[in-house]
Order: C-alpha cells, then sequence, then structure tokens
C-alpha cells in the first residue's frame, strides 16, 4: 500500500487510477499526512457462463404456469359479467347534490 499526497493524486489522478487497476495494490490520499480516502481496485467483473443456472430454478412449490390463465374461461366470464353489473348499477345512480356555497358568482 503507499500513500501520496491529495495535490499529487489530484494532478495524476488517472494515471493512479490505471496504476491501481493493473497492479491491485491500494493507494491511500492523504492530506496535510492525514489519510482521506483510498484508492483500491475494483472487483473484477463476474463472468457469466450460458447454463449457470440450469437446475437451479425450479418451478415447483406451487408456482403456476407464466403463460396458462389461473382461472377457466368459465370463471373469466362470470368475473367480467359481475364487473359489467356493478358497472351498470354505479351509472344508473343519480349523481350527489352540488352543495351551493360562497363561491364565485
Amino acid at each position: 500500500m503507499s500513500q501520496m499526497g491529495a495535490a499529487d493524486f489530484k494532478a495524476h489522478c488517472l494515471q493512479v487510477m490505471e496504476q491501481v487497476r493493473r497492479t491491485r495494490r491500494e493507494v491511500v490520499i492523504t492530506k496535510r499526512g492525514v489519510p482521506v480516502a483510498k484508492l483500491v481496485p475494483a472487483d473484477p467483473p463476474k463472468k457469466l457462463v450460458l447454463g449457470a443456472l440450469a437446475g437451479k430454478l425450479t418451478s415447483g412449490g406451487g408456482l403456476g404456469d407464466i403463460v396458462a390463465s389461473p382461472l377457466s374461461d368459465q370463471e373469466w366470464k362470470a368475473i367480467e359479467q359481475e364487473r359489467n353489473a356493478q358497472w351498470d348499477r354505479w351509472m344508473k345512480e343519480p349523481l350527489p347534490e352540488r352543495k351551493r356555497g360562497r363561491g364565485r358568482r
């Protein structure tokens, strides 16, 4: 692990970042000799391998088919009829009376 002053780091930031990436060694940045930050190498990206999750995911545990409907056609029709009936009842209800108060005239 090496140390460098904030002014030096500011002047050579990109080169220091590249050195840390290449050597994978930390650099401590100091201000007036007091450590204020640490530049550490990032974790290397994990490579995704095709088929890495093979056998890890199952459709068990009560999960249904994501394509098929959880309800039968008859159940959907019953729900639709109830919704339509509720809509018809709502549309037949009279609108509430508007209160006439002090407002714009």
